[in-house]
């Protein structure tokens, strides 16, 4: 492909891109950011914008030359070998830009991917940094595409941009010096033609923005469509509840939309470069014509003639180039605003510049005086990330009032409460996924905000009611916890969550791939592998957060023989479910609006007759028949 075609094309992507990017207000310090990003790679942009100008140059010398051989040829001056050696430099000419050409593009991939690499990994690490009310309310898609299209569009500011708008400026300036030097009457009258292209192209442009736009829009609908369906609770749903024949039909009308979009796009293309061709032609004509006339009356030279002809093919493309110019760059700035909009996103969870590790010998925990209201969105996330994003009345609201309890290490305490009393929460604040609003939690005597992250992850183990696996083998999901653990130490905690048999019995053993959130494995399997996980990482406080909620009975027994386990002469802080953990919890918590209502033994909440005695008749008492007649 010439580069007067590669010129074209790029003139036709300005014109698909909305121009409302222009209006939109970049924050100060948007360019000197940008810079920085590039800052470690200025050697690279010097080569590369050296060898655009290098190839810009070439591109004006190359017709200079084939004109002046015309000369010599039509004058019957010099000799052959005069003409052969001209020849044979403009084909070292031709030579040295293929070399450039390849120079370039190495360059370009280099700065290119070297800037995506770097954007991507400093967001990647950052959003790992989140609070988890990050991740409740983020588009998981919005998030991805940052990462990938915004990434991509920013990197495009250093490769295809800045080369398009160094060499169409270059390319234009010594183009229409060269024609002008040669004859100031063809140049202005082949620029007389230039907006007989781009008018007409502007309103193409305006139209394949529209089309562009609703082909995005569907595009990602089929693939939000294709993500949900295609997972396997996604199939699952749509296997159980689904109309295979209207979902089948509700995707071909998407998909001819889409179609339908494709055949106007490519027509209006075409139509572009037929325009931009034929007004090229018509251009060359009127060189040919007139500067023939000019050339018989003795103004004007052949070699001449050939080399404005030749010139004007490289006039028309960097003027509709440049005629978007603006749009270009603001795209690919936008790109840069929106991939540090997320990184100038600061976590809410941030550990003191101060911080101490937790004590190794001291595994409690206690609450003083602890109140907690969930965080704004303002707080925790992006209107752009969030596909539905309403303003929130009257501001965060307490969950926690004044919760104050201690656990002692080695100690079994055990949270009840209906359903949205706050017991999860309570669970929450200990590894310190949420801060807390108002007191203190305390591990080991250290307030968690003080406590250095890396040792509250080592010391926390935590196990909750839907146990999360990735897609990868059994071996994979266990040295998540503990990269170094040995193969023995593998099998010593499937063992000890009552799951090594099973292991052995797969034909892969603990290679066995887990599949899409571990879905290849009962429920009761997950949860035995999550308790195993925990098990390898071995930490001295152990929560669980209904372990066993949404079991069968007899997957719940088994479950519990590896809870029991797992807790031992470990510090545990437990959401009950089942009674056995509860009769012989420590201490029971009831926690009731937020509050802890009551507290004491199993034997003697019973005894006072409170909240916890009609929990435990209108719930508790149907698990123990059932566990009673399992066991």
């Amino acid at each position: 492909m010439d580069g007067n075609s590669m010129t074209s094309m790029a003139a036709m992507r300005s014109f698909r891109r909305d121009p409302s990017v222009t209006a939109r207000e970049l924050p100060k310090g948007t360019v000197r950011r940008i810079l920085g990003v590039a800052r470690p790679y200025r050697r690279e942009l010097t080569f590369f914008l050296a060898l655009v100008v290098g190839s810009s140059l070439i591109g004006v010398i190359t017709p200079l030359l084939a004109g002046d051989i015309v000369n010599r040829i039509a004058g019957l001056e010099g000799t052959a070998g005069d003409i052969v050696r001209i020849a044979l430099f403009i084909a070292g000419l031709a030579v040295v830009d293929a070399v450039i050409s390849l120079a370039t593009r190495w360059y370009s991939a280099r700065i290119g991917e070297g800037v995506i690499y770097d954007l991507r990994s400093r967001v990647f690490e950052h959003v790992q940094r989140m609070p988890v009310a990050f991740f409740t309310r983020t588009q998981t898609g919005a998030l991805v595409s940052r990462l990938n299209n915004d990434v991509i569009g920013a990197q495009q500011a250093f490769t295809s941009t800045l080369s398009g708008v160094v060499s169409n400026v270059i390319g234009l300036v010594l183009t229409g010096a060269v024609m002008l030097t040669l004859s100031w009457q063809i140049t202005l009258l082949s620029l007389v033609l230039v907006p007989l292209f781009v008018l007409p192209a502007r309103r193409i442009g305006r139209r394949l923005q529209e089309i562009t736009r609703e082909s995005y829009g569907l595009n990602a609908s089929m693939n939000a469509t294709m993500t949900e369906r295609f997972n396997v609770a996604g199939a699952l749903l749509v296997k159980l509840f689904g109309r295979p024949d209207a979902e089948a039909g509700s995707f071909r009308e998407r998909a001819a939309r889409v179609r339908d979009i494709g055949v106007l796009s490519a027509m209006y293309g075409r139509f572009f470069f037929t325009a931009l061709t034929l007004v090229a032609a018509l251009a060359t004509a009127l060189v040919y014509g007139l500067g023939g006339w000019l050339a018989f009356t003795g103004s004007l030279s052949p070699g001449d003639v050939v080399a404005l002809a030749l010139l004007l093919s490289r006039l028309y493309g960097p003027l509709t180039a440049l005629a978007n110019v603006r749009v270009d760059v603001m795209s690919a700035m936008v790109s840069f605003d929106r991939v540090f909009e997320v990184l100038d996103l600061a976590p809410m969870i941030a550990e003191a510049p101060d911080a101490v590790p937790v004590p190794a010998d001291d595994r409690s925990i206690e609450f003083k005086s602890v109140s907690f209201s969930y965080p704004s969105a303002q707080d925790v996330s992006l209107p752009s990330l969030e596909e539905v994003s309403l303003p929130e009345h009257g501001g965060p609201v307490d969950v926690l009032h004044d919760v104050s309890f201690r656990v002692e290490p080695g100690q079994l305490v055990a949270l009840v409460g209906h359903s949205g009393a706050g017991k999860s929460t309570i669970a929450n604040l200990v590894p310190r996924l949420y801060d807390v609003t108002g007191g203190s939690v305390r591990v080991g005597g250290i307030d968690v905000r003080s406590a250095t992250l890396a040792s509250l992850r080592d010391s926390i183990g935590v196990v909750s009611q839907d146990a999360h696996l990735f897609h990868d083998s059994i071996r994979a999901n266990l040295l998540y916890a503990r990269p170094d653990a040995t193969e023995a130490e593998l099998w010593s905690a499937l063992e000890g969550a009552r799951i090594a048999a099973l292991v052995r019995s797969l034909p892969e053993g603990m290679d066995t791939v887990v599949g899409d959130r571990g879905y290849r494995m009962s429920g009761g399997e997950k949860q035995r592998l999550a308790i195993a996980r925990v098990l390898l990482k071995a930490p001295g406080i152990v929560i669980l957060d209904e372990a066993t909620a949404h079991l069968d009975s007899e997957s719940e027994v088994a479950v519990q023989h590896a809870l029991d386990a797992a807790l031992s002469g470990r510090t545990s802080l437990v959401i009950a479910h089942r009674l056995s953990t509860i009769r012989s919890a420590d201490q029971i918590l009831v926690i009731e609006d937020g509050r802890v209502a009551e507290s004491g033994t199993h034997d003697e909440l019973l005894a006072l007759g409170g909240r916890y005695a009609d929990l435990y008749r209108t719930q508790f008492a149907d698990g123990e028949r059932r566990t009673v007649e399992v066991g």
